[in-house]
């Protein structure tokens, strides 16, 4: 019997059995299933009628009229009213009904109409039982449909059924037409192997000639493996298979010297957060997958420019080289978003995911001022919290170029006081000011530009001089709420505070002006609270006393650990701007942070959003239980909030 006939048999068998079973099953089931609304419909007609019929008189036209007025509201058999000694009182009847459902179908599934009965009573004597039974046409009706339904649905099956078999027909064929394939690919030269299907007779033929073509792979395959693994010990790492640092190094001085070389191009370094955290508390293999992966994705991106090339320049730093190509925020961006999925792949469990700096190169420039602004911008980078990116030529570089030259910058600015506060409004939801943030400028030189935080503070943390840089922001806070300014925040680092005696000379500070200290606000970024959260309990123990107001900035990536800020004494918490973004049309969002108020809210802090960029956002907030906001859509009034 051909393989044809054999198919269609077993199809054709099948669906009549399971079509068979199925149907027979399921109008048993029916069948039961409306006998029994039927004998409950009876059952609760009947108990109707007869309580009825027990509060009135039962006089006979008063009676026949209750039996007449159910029996014409209603499909029913009959309804009779018996006496007590079963004498025939009163019966309604209509012949029996059927509709539209064949005569055979009724024979072979007969549905049985179950009466239902109830006693009336005329005071504490039994009058009579009440007798009723509903046509059974309606239950037929349904159990027909069900029927006719249940083969239209079995037609379908066993049409794809049939569809099928033709495709399992196609896929025996298959092996057949593969080993003729075969065959011609050796005769030209080419090994290729095919599965060996599951009939017998053709498994030995197909077996016997894919054994022949491994054997003829491996050969050339061990010499080209050779080949390669000199090539990648010489060029590549072993992890991630990019280029080493030796061979980064001689393609980035080619690019940047070569007469043929693109005249400028990019440079973008990543670096991962907490490898070394990584690798201690999930192990080597989720450390090395990590690396594996990012590789990926730096080989990736490389792939998509013409003369790109990627490198693993040591343990968790990666270097991305774009020959012409002015501006590589498209390739940042793709960093980021290759940084959050393997956040959500669970690969990274630490809120310092990585970091990303980029730089843009002229032809002819040394290698050394590129990497040493490059390193600037990703020391500025790794002190924002979570996830970031900073632009070497956008604000990033600085003026000194080595770790002595910012240390000279920075405690020179620290000596002659050149050091200042510049204002942003935090506004509440009328629109009030709740107080000015007053981050920190600081002028590099006499008369030279004033350079934001995030420029020199990744610097004064290596030196360790974010003290001094906090406590002279406090000071200038002080200073300014003297002057008549209401309220003032003041951004401290998360490294001053684990220092013991930051925190005395902080404390003495304020103390000696007490008066003003229920107008300071000083807040942590969330990674330095609970980084540290010991050393901020403390921090918060200390200061608490005085009256200051004491908040959590950047909050909102380690969300989970908010359960323990209800006994330190906060005030109010700074949502991340990351959150913040879109919000107005981020649904996912809304419903984290709507929580995230509510909980704050349940421990009595104040809850503002950073960054906000637009009017749509601002007017978001207010809904999901923000108490006030901050950013460029934030309109500053000139009476700010008590």
């Amino acid at each position: 019997m051909s393989l044809f006939r054999q198919l269609w048999l077993a199809v054709i068998a099948s669906t009549i059995i399971a079509f068979a079973g199925s149907f027979v099953v399921s109008m048993l089931t029916a069948r039961h299933y409306l006998e029994q609304q039927l004998a409950i419909k009876n059952n609760d007609n009947a108990s109707s009628l007869a309580l009825s019929m027990s509060q009135l008189d039962k006089d006979p036209v008063t009676v026949e009229l209750q039996v007449a007025a159910v029996f014409d509201s209603g499909q029913y058999e009959h309804v009779r009213l018996v006496g007590p000694d079963g004498k025939l009182m009163i019966e309604k009847s209509s012949p029996p009904m059927a509709g539209d459902v064949p005569a055979w179908f009724i024979r072979v599934f007969p549905i049985k109409s179950q009466a239902g009965q109830a006693q009336v009573s005329s005071g504490w004597t039994q009058f009579g039982t009440v007798e009723l039974v509903s046509h059974s046409q309606f239950a037929y009706k349904e159990l027909w449909d069900g029927a006719w339904h249940l083969i239209v649905w079995f037609i379908i099956g066993g049409g794809f059924m049939g569809f099928l078999g033709m495709q399992i027909l196609r896929r025996i064929k298959r092996p057949l037409d593969a080993v003729v394939g075969q065959a011609q690919a050796i005769s030209e030269r080419r090994f290729v192997n095919i599965p060996e299907p599951s009939t017998p007779e053709l498994k030995s033929v197909a077996s016997a000639m894919n054994a022949m073509v491994d054997r003829l792979k491996t050969i050339f395959a061990e010499e080209a493996a050779r080949l390669e693994q000199v090539r990648r010990e010489a060029t590549q790492d072993g992890l991630t298979g990019l280029a080493n640092r030796a061979f980064f190094m001689n393609q980035l001085h080619a690019a940047l010297n070569d007469d043929d070389a693109s005249p400028n191009g990019s440079l973008l370094m990543l670096r991962l957060g907490d490898l070394a955290g990584i690798n201690k508390r999930a192990g080597r293999e989720a450390a090395d997958e990590l690396l594996r992966r990012t590789g990926a994705l730096i080989a990736t991106l490389a792939s998509n420019t013409s003369g790109g090339a990627a490198a693993r320049l040591n343990g968790a730093d990666f270097a991305l080289l774009l020959p012409g190509i002015q501006n590589p925020a498209q390739q940042a961006e793709s960093m980021l978003t290759g940084l959050r999925d393997l956040v959500s792949a669970g690969l990274i469990d630490s809120e310092r995911v990585g970091y990303v700096a980029s730089g843009v190169y002229q032809h002819g420039q040394g290698i050394g001022a590129l990497l040493s602004s490059l390193d600037t911008a990703l020391a500025s980078a790794e002190n924002q919290s979570g996830l970031a990116w900073c632009s070497a030529e956008s604000g990033c570089e600085q003026h000194a170029t080595s770790s002595a030259d910012w240390k000279k910058v920075l405690e020179s600015a620290i000596q002659t006081q050149r050091l200042r506060l510049i204002e942003f409004p935090v506004a509440n939801n009328g629109g009030d000011i709740m107080h000015l943030e007053c981050p920190l400028r600081l002028q590099a030189s006499e008369n030279g530009e004033w350079l934001a935080a995030g420029s020199f503070m990744p610097m004064a943390s290596r030196l360790s001089l974010t003290t001094e840089l906090d406590l002279a922001a406090t000071r200038l806070a002080l200073e300014r709420i003297a002057a008549g300014i209401p309220a003032v925040a003041v951004n401290l680092s998360g490294e001053s505070i684990l220092v013991a005696s930051f925190r005395d000379r902080l404390q003495a500070m304020i103390a000696d002006k007490k008066e003003l200290a229920p107008r300071l606000w000083l807040e942590v970024a969330e990674v330095g609270a609970f980084q540290h959260f010991a050393e901020f309990r403390a921090f918060c123990e200390a200061i608490r006393p005085l009256g200051c107001r004491l908040g959590i900035e950047h909050f909102g990536r380690q969300f989970s650990e908010i359960g323990r800020l209800h006994d330190i004494g906060l005030d109010y918490l700074k949502v991340d701007g990351s959150f913040i973004r879109a919000i107005d049309t981020q649904a996912g969002n809304q419903a984290f942070l709507k929580g995230l108020c509510s909980i704050a809210h349940n421990i009595g802090l104040t809850v503002i959003a950073e960054n906000v960029q637009s009017a749509g956002e601002l007017a978001a907030l207010p809904e999901l239980g923000f108490d006030g906001a901050t950013g460029p859509a934030v309109p500053r009034k000139t009476n700010p909030a008590n």
